[in-house]
């Protein structure tokens, strides 16, 4: 599948998460926080803290680790509290 992470397009395998696909591609963070701006990644991989939140498709505050991806989504670093597009 070809999906695309920031601008940039990669190739996902059929049944891959959002956090499996970033971390796949070296990325330990790609969120920060809303008061610090520090960074944030996987921490529990099963959608009880939300520190894996990004932006799929304009839509913000979507769990990478329960994210599974489809053909076409755009994927997008989320900076603090977003609001949907």
């Amino acid at each position: 599948m070809r999906v695309e992470v920031d601008g940039a397009a990669v190739t996902a395998q059929p049944g891959q998460t959002v956090a499996g696909l970033l971390l796949s591609l070296g990325r330990a963070s790609w969120r920060t926080t809303r008061s610090g701006g520090r960074p944030r990644g996987v921490f529990c991989g099963i959608g009880v803290c939300h520190d894996c939140l990004v932006v799929v498709n304009g839509v913000p505050d979507v769990r990478a680790c329960q994210r599974l991806l489809v053909d076409g989504d755009r994927v997008r670093t989320q900076d603090g509290a977003e609001l949907p597009s």
